[in-house]
Parts: structure tokens; C-alpha cells; sequence
């Protein structure tokens, strides 16, 4: 077995970059307050202020599971119902966090085969029973960009919303890899969420260079009232907030958080230009953010793991290999001839 330099199997294999552990070690010079009572947690929380343009509550939270389950909890009621695509985290890999942590709110699953949502998906869903026997539903949950890589337009966001807020639905955006979505779309941040009527967004910070940390941030303020209570009961009340928060003011003031997304989407174009064509390879997926999706016979699978590389196959079969901020292109460039060289062998005569 060959030992590779470096795995693609998912971005959460990344170490923290240079930008966020600056600001760990500049928190760590001195003592501070407890529990986010604290200048660089107020410092991270205003820095979110001015990246999004806009007054929004800021809370921190250790990982993804807990800010989507917490922020969806805020928004319902134990009978009400959040409406997510099929292949959303919420639904198919939080071992159901989001019910428990809302006392039992249903999740009504569209079916999806790019991860996306539509408006009229949730049109259907939301309308299709108005009994009290039903839950009602009460929140829409959009993960941008989707398990499959692919990226809301504004326009997008903006006719979800407006089904939302005809239906008088809320809308929660998992941003696990928000920061690579708006380095593909090049747009402004706000531009996808609160302008685009977005009222929650769980910002991921693990996948975007951080160790370890998400930011919940409430656009509508009104819906975060008593939050801390509610990740206090949770667990999620860092008492050393400001390592939680500090690594942000490092992603944003240096400008890493874009960098690094846009460097992790450039290697996923690499990977997919260098294979696209390639006998018996194809792309699942458009190749929009970080991710890409390759469909491969078996066997060619196979000796890809037998070679050492490591890859998931949970979404269609389909073979997902991941792109963080310290992917190499040498290391992207010998998976690629990897995978060529097993494409030509196996459809040789």
C-alpha cells in the first residue's frame, strides 16, 4: 500500500490554519473573563456585525450538530415540523439532535437528488395537511452549499424565502461550508442571508480553517431571545468562550475565511478537470464548492483504497473527496493520476 502525503476524505482532516491560531495564541497571553464575558468573544460577535453589514445576535457554539439542532430548537414548538431535503446533515447525520433538543419537532423530508430545496417542495409539504393531527410546520432548513456541493443562487434564496414567508415559515441555513459558497457565488455574505430573507444562520467554522466552532447568527434578533439559556441546558456554554471565538477575528481580519474557501474550491476544480472524461468516470455532481463526486465502477474503487486513499461512498455510491485551506495541489495532482491510471487499466482490452 502506497502512503499518501495527504487525504481528501473530508475537510474536518485539516489542522487549524496560521490565521485562527494567531488569535488562539494572542487569548491566550492573559487571563479573562468566563463564560464569553469576555473582549475577544464581544470583539468575534461585532466582527460577524460588520462582515454581514447588519445588527444580528451572535453565539458560539463547539460543532455543527449542536448550532443546527439549537438554532432550529429556537424556532419551534414540539409540534411544529421543519421542512429539509433528504440528503440535508439535519436528516441523515445528526442522530437526531434537531428532535431532541426541540422536544420532538418532525422533520418533513423533500426528495432531492442535488440536496437542494424548491419552492415548490416546500409549498407541497407545507400544504399537504392542515389538521391538528399534523405538525405544523413551522421552519424551513436549507444547507448551502448542499451534501452535494452545490450552491443556492440569491435568486434562489430570495423565491425560498418568499415561500416562507408566505406560508409564514422561518428560515434556518445550515452554512457548515458557508464560506465557500460565497466565494463560488463572489458575492457579499449578506447578499445570501439576511437580504435574501434568511433568519438563521449556523456560519461553520471547523470546515473553514478553525480547530473547533460554529456561530449561530440570528438576523431576525427577536428569535434569539434566551438563547444562552438554551445552549447553557445544552452544553454549549464554552466557559473559555474566548478560544471559541477568538480564531473568527483572525479568519475575518486577516481575510482567511474567504482565502481558505477559495483555495479548497480551486483544488475541487482541479481534481474534476484533471478526471472528467477519464473512461468510466463521471461526475455526480456539478462541482460548485469543495466537493466532488465522482461515480467509478467498483473495482476502480477498490484499488483506490487498496492505494491508500480514503474516501466516502454515503451519497449515491458516488466516491465524495473533500478540499480544505492547507489542500495541496501535488497531492490533488497524484490522487488525479491515480485515478486515471486505474480508469485506463481497467477498460483496457
Amino acid at each position: 500500500m502506497t502512503t499518501q502525503p495527504q487525504q481528501f476524505a473530508s475537510d474536518n482532516y485539516a489542522g487549524i490554519c496560521p490565521e485562527a491560531w494567531a488569535a488562539m495564541c494572542a487569548a491566550n497571553t492573559a487571563s479573562a473573563p468566563a463564560y464569553g464575558d469576555d473582549e475577544w468573544t464581544a470583539r468575534a460577535a461585532d466582527a460577524f456585525r460588520t462582515l454581514f453589514e447588519t445588527d444580528c445576535e451572535v453565539f458560539f457554539a463547539f460543532n455543527g450538530t449542536a448550532a443546527n439542532s439549537l438554532a432550529l430548537a429556537a424556532l419551534c414548538q414540539s409540534y411544529h415540523s421543519v421542512i429539509c431535503s433528504s440528503s440535508s446533515h439535519v436528516e441523515t447525520d445528526e442522530c437526531g439532535a434537531p428532535e431532541f433538543f426541540s422536544n420532538g419537532s418532525k422533520l418533513l423530508v423533500a426528495q432531492s437528488a442535488d440536496g437542494k430545496l424548491t419552492p415548490q417542495a416546500i409549498r407541497d409539504l407545507a400544504t399537504s395537511r392542515s389538521d391538528i393531527h399534523f405538525p405544523k410546520p413551522r421552519v424551513v432548513t436549507i444547507t448551502q452549499p448542499t451534501e452535494t456541493g452545490q450552491c443556492y443562487s440569491i435568486d434562489e434564496i430570495q423565491a425560498i424565502s418568499a415561500t416562507c414567508h408566505d406560508l409564514g415559515l422561518k428560515l434556518h441555513m445550515d452554512g457548515a461550508r458557508f464560506a465557500h459558497a460565497c466565494a463560488t457565488l463572489q458575492c457579499a455574505p449578506a447578499d445570501i442571508t439576511w437580504r435574501a430573507g434568511v433568519d438563521v444562520l449556523c456560519f461553520g467554522g471547523t470546515k473553514n480553517g478553525m480547530a473547533a466552532g460554529e456561530a449561530i447568527v440570528f438576523f431576525d434578533t427577536a428569535l434569539a431571545t434566551d438563547f444562552d439559556y438554551r445552549c447553557k441546558q445544552a452544553g454549549q456554554l464554552a466557559s473559555k468562550m474566548r478560544f471559541l471565538a477568538a480564531p473568527w477575528i483572525g479568519l475575518f481580519e486577516s481575510g482567511a475565511w474567504l482565502r481558505n474557501a477559495e483555495h479548497a474550491n480551486r483544488c475541487a476544480a482541479r481534481l474534476a478537470a484533471a478526471v472528467e472524461g477519464l473512461p468510466g468516470v463521471r461526475l455526480a455532481f456539478p462541482v460548485q464548492a469543495n466537493a466532488v463526486f465522482l461515480h467509478v465502477p467498483h473495482g476502480i474503487l477498490e484499488s483506490l483504497s487498496a492505494r491508500g486513499w480514503r474516501f466516502y461512498t454515503f451519497i449515491g455510491g458516488s466516491a465524495r473527496f473533500m478540499f480544505a485551506w492547507d489542500a495541496r495541489f501535488e497531492g490533488v495532482d497524484l490522487l488525479a493520476e491515480d485515478i486515471a491510471r486505474l480508469a485506463v487499466e481497467t477498460t483496457a482490452p
